[in-house]
């Protein structure tokens, strides 16, 4: 891309990464499983209150896959993409402060308005990562997809430990105890989210690709596109072993994401110890997931994101195994190192393997491969844990999906499609 603001622009679009990354780690990997279990699930069985968890996620992740092709098909009829992910982010961050307005013992409320904030989150995904061809060209995504990554690290981090501070020593926030810490961060996440969505509405410039369709019947349109393009999907097969590859190995890692918490909680680890872990996963992320650009420029995409997919593979052999809190440091350390890489290289990947006139609708495929994987994973662990009472086997049990991912990766070329 050879715009005079092409650097503006693609800052303002990975700083939309700074802003919702504050939900996935203060929200779902953070304080909403310890809530819902603690706090919302009190008194109830702790491989039932798993269940609930794995159940709301699922819930979101089902609707979101339903939803994105279409929504994707939608955005570029219309060229629409930043009209419809700022919508999507005023449902998420209107059910995020709906969090923290939730009683004690409502875990049927709390899972609902987390699952409405999942799919706001999720479904406004569809449209950012489609917007990566208007913000970088081939040569540069790599590096704008881990920046994105990499500031939502940041970001989310920064925000995740004064979060945790409210938690920690609540009186110095001004608030009665660690539930009315918790309550505030989620109003805070809401804010934090907003704030930093602004920039992307504001900045960034949609590519135009040809003539514009008729926007007065955006849906019929989308639909019939919907067809073309998922024909065209099958007749790709780089782009359909890749997606089919990403379906696997993207459950597990998304799964690591949402019930790690629960996990350490299963096993008795103290819940202190769970919150550092997150936040040492958070800022091992920064550097490391623009350090993984930088190895991709050296050993190839494809390569990295093998790398990344064995580390989990270790990672989840050594979770079956861990005994302390220190263990769980090391392990969040790990995972900190391959997470954000694996993520955005996927990402940069896929978008050189789809043309760029139809990235709204072909990202919609690749994130609703994502989300139905993610309906498997936290399922899975779930219902492992229930039918051994094992929260061992159940950590143990997502690390087919890493193998199964990464033989179907080894398959696909690094062949580009943009702009046909």
């Amino acid at each position: 891309m050879a715009r005079s603001d092409a650097k503006p622009a693609a800052f303002a679009w990975a700083l939309y990464d700074c802003g919702n990354s504050a939900f996935t780690t203060t929200v779902m990997a953070g304080f909403f499983p310890l809530f819902f279990k603690k706090y919302w699930s009190a008194g109830a069985d702790v491989s039932d209150s798993t269940w609930h968890l794995g159940l709301a996620n699922s819930i979101a992740s089902v609707i979101v896959a339903c939803l994105a092709p279409l929504l994707g098909s939608v955005a570029d009829v219309g060229r629409s993409k930043k009209r419809w992910l700022g919508g999507f982010a005023v449902i998420g961050c209107c059910a995020t402060f709906g969090l923290s307005l939730v009683g004690k013992g409502s875990w049927q409320l709390a899972a609902a308005c987390y699952a409405l904030a999942s799919v706001g989150y999720a479904a406004s995904l569809v449209f950012y990562d489609a917007l990566l061809v208007s913000v970088a060209s081939d040569a540069d995504s790599d590096r704008v997809s881990s920046l994105g990554y990499s500031l939502g690290y940041l970001g989310g981090g920064v925000l995740f430990a004064v979060n945790v501070g409210m938690t920690l020593d609540p009186k110095l926030f001004g608030l009665a105890d660690a539930a009315a810490g918790v309550r505030v961060s989620f109003v805070t996440v809401a804010l934090w989210w907003a704030v930093f969505t602004l920039p992307l509405l504001l900045k960034v410039r949609e590519r135009e690709f040809g003539a514009k369709l008729d926007a007065r019947a955006p849906f019929a349109q989308a639909i019939t596109r919907l067809r073309q393009t998922f024909r065209r999907v099958r007749s790709m097969p780089e782009v359909w072993r890749f997606l089919l590859a990403y379906w696997l190995y993207i459950d597990a890692v998304d799964t690591i994401v949402r019930m790690a918490v629960d996990y350490g909680l299963s096993l008795g680890l103290p819940d202190n110890s769970l919150i550092i872990a997150l936040l040492i996963t958070q800022f091992v992320g920064f550097p490391a997931a623009i350090g993984f650009a930088k190895l991709a420029a050296r050993i190839g995409t494809k390569r990295s994101i093998l790398l990344g997919i064995v580390v989990y593979l270790g990672v989840t052999v050594f979770g079956y195994f861990m005994q302390t809190p220190r263990e769980f440091y090391v392990l969040a350390g790990v995972i900190g190192l391959v997470q954000g890489g694996v993520q955005a290289l996927s990402r940069s990947l896929f978008s050189r393997l789809i043309p760029e006139s139809e990235a709204g609708e072909f990202f919609g495929f690749y994130n609703m491969l994502g989300k139905f994987a993610t309906v498997i994973g936290p399922v899975l662990m779930g219902l492992t844990g229930l039918l051994t009472h094992s929260s061992r086997l159940s950590i143990l049990s997502i690390s087919v999906l890493f193998l199964a991912g990464g033989v179907l990766l080894l398959r696909v070329r690094e062949t580009s499609a943009a702009g046909t």
